[in-house]
């Protein structure tokens, strides 16, 4: 495993000890968020750094390798399909960027009552993304099924 994966868990790591710490140290209507941001970074973070050590460990070096053959097989399987998938991925992905963004912004105007009923906003864009998530998923198995 490459040992970019190992840093970015650190990193991961490291900003949700920051977002913890703000959490902590003041006292503002946004703690629970940054609590919520400290969840998100170090628990990912964590995840990260074992696979890291778990994949680079002399037992499971072997594993790892053929892990990577395989992966590599499938990913270089029919190659129009996997730009068309690419793209569509990749639309999708900024689709979901753009609504993750949404929900933090409405929640950060409700919390600072900017904004009246953001509630109903955040409720939305949740329900919204998890359209998106499902959907995609349903999508990709009817499709899968169909060429397989």
């Amino acid at each position: 495993m490459k040992k970019s994966n190992w840093l970015c868990g650190i990193a991961y790591v490291v900003a949700g000890i920051i977002f913890l710490l703000i959490g902590i140290f003041t006292d503002t209507k946004l703690d629970s968020l940054m609590f919520g941001f400290a969840g998100a970074g170090i628990i990912p973070g964590m995840v990260m750094i074992y696979k890291y050590f778990y994949w680079n460990s002399p037992n499971n070096v072997e594993r790892y390798k053929e892990k990577l053959e395989a992966e590599n097989i499938e990913l270089h399987d029919e190659l129009k399909n996997e730009v068309r998938g690419m793209t569509a991925r990749y639309v999708y992905v900024f689709g979901l960027c753009i609504i993750s963004a949404s929900i933090v912004l409405f929640a950060i105007l409700d919390m600072l009552e900017i904004l009246e009923n953001g509630k109903i906003f955040v409720f939305y864009l949740c329900a919204y993304m998890m359209f998106q998530i499902i959907s995609g998923h349903i999508i990709f198995k009817h499709i899968f099924k169909k060429y397989k």
